[in-house]
């Protein structure tokens, strides 16, 4: 019989009724939910915080939600970290601080949970930095036959390498274990920039300290930076509360919640407001606790597309989209965020094998992308793009298969490890193909 539970994503694109949710405290309890799944002939999708915007985490029969199996199991002394995969990364940075320790990156928002964010690829930015599936260092994973294999660069680890952006297709994320470094502070210097000029001097901005970043306010040429430089904890300076919260609150939630607001009621309105946006945010400088100056609260929500291209294509990838926004009678209220990453060796993840600048765009979550994100796509992937995993796009298996030349390798590992396909879903079965044993069935 089917299900009776609702669900929708953090942006609200995704949707899923008619399935079970099944809740497991505890690894034993996660691989009993999957036996017990596979005896039903029935699919299985764990969850975390729901903030993909691809299908990706879309249930068809039985939800695993993690909510239970969230907490911290170990610190050692060397800041190996290991928590259980539903704890979020606002817990896990919490509880790294109380002790001393902080993830060496992380990306803008914390909400995700650990074994969401690293199966889909997070990451901050950095040019010297890579996704936080870079700082893994070992993982539990529950298997299809229900059992529960332990990975590692030295156990099983041509499972381990796969795994650390394995899309929840290689099985259930149990625990995993983090490299921890100790707690350090960064300090954040924000101002305006031209597109023009970031662009020509791309390279040099973009290495100029540890994490830098910028946002491109479409239907001009101005841009907001941000540069943060690694510093010691002694040197923490953060902004008056007052300060914080006008910046913060009210500037970048409330204030620009009212424009996306009032181009949606009148969108001749979104262009005009595009450029009183990009001329809201003033320099600052400060200096915090890291994980609060890498994250940003997002109360305005949105749907997003991110291409990963080679760093040395983004000013071309740039300014062909800038001209087609400008030839365009798109209105276009969110800025497109520019991110940059350093090469490491997981299949699928987004910067496997080349240093990368990431791309995103960006439209209010009740809107429709319509031939903005069609665009952006065609002119990431005429540069070699790999879409994010957690996020939309328009790619099947034939045409990722082309832009990651590991994707064989990984799809051979999740036919040997989910020769059932009991894993996937519809979305997986159109990123990464069908296992063999489903391409049968109607």
């Amino acid at each position: 019989m089917p299900g009776t539970q609702r669900w929708r994503n953090w942006a609200g694109n995704q949707t899923a009724t008619g399935f079970d949710a099944v809740h497991p405290e505890g690894t034993d309890a996660i691989a009993a939910a999957v036996r017990a799944a596979v005896a039903a002939g029935r699919r299985v999708r764990p969850i975390g915080s729901g903030h993909s915007f691809s299908a990706i985490g879309r249930p068809e029969h039985v939800q695993l939600v993690l909510d239970r199996h969230a907490g911290l199991v170990d610190v050692t002394a060397d800041g190996l970290v290991t928590v259980q995969a539903g704890m979020p990364l606002h817990r896990l940075n919490a509880e790294l601080a109380a002790r001393g320790w902080a993830l060496t990156n992380l990306g803008d928002i914390d909400r995700q949970t650990v074994a969401g964010a690293l199966s889909t690829g997070t990451h901050g930015t950095g040019a010297e930095f890579g996704g936080l599936a870079t700082q893994l260092r070992a993982l539990e994973l529950v298997l299809a036959d229900g059992s529960v294999l332990r990975c590692s660069a030295t156990e099983a680890a041509d499972v381990f390498s796969a795994a650390r952006v394995g899309l929840g297709a290689l099985g259930v994320l149990s625990a995993v274990t983090l490299q921890a470094v100790p707690a350090f502070a960064l300090r954040a210097e924000e101002g305006p920039a031209s597109l023009t000029e970031l662009r020509a001097d791309f390279d040099a901005f973009m290495t100029s300290t540890d994490h830098v970043e910028f946002y491109w306010f479409p239907h001009t040429d101005r841009c907001a930076t941000k540069r943060n430089t690694r510093v010691p904890m002694g040197e923490v300076a953060p902004l008056p509360r007052w300060r914080a919260m006008w910046d913060d609150e009210v500037v970048a939630n409330a204030a620009f919640g009212a424009v996306v607001a009032a181009g949606r009621v009148a969108p001749p309105l979104v262009r005009p407001l595009a450029r009183v946006s990009a001329r809201a945010l003033s320099a600052r400088t400060l200096t915090d606790d890291a994980h609060r100056v890498f994250v940003s609260r997002r109360r305005v929500r949105f749907r997003e597309m991110e291409y990963a291209v080679p760093r040395e294509a983004a000013p071309q990838v740039l300014g062909e989209l800038q001209r087609a926004v400008d030839a365009s009678d798109w209105r276009v209220p969110f800025p497109v965020e520019v991110r940059v990453a350093a090469a490491d060796d997981a299949p699928l993840s987004t910067a496997s094998g080349r240093d990368t600048a990431y791309v995103a765009v960006h439209v209010p979550a009740r809107s429709d992308p319509g031939e903005y994100f069609a665009a952006f796509e065609a002119i990431a992937g005429a540069a070699g793009g790999r879409p994010h995993w957690g996020k939309l796009h328009g790619l099947d298996a034939a045409a990722l298969a082309g832009r990651y030349p590991r994707f064989a390798e990984f799809t051979a590992l999740r036919d040997r490890l989910d020769p059932a396909g009991v894993f996937g879903n519809a979305h997986l079965d159109r990123v990464l193909g069908p296992v063999p044993a489903r391409t049968g069935r109607s």
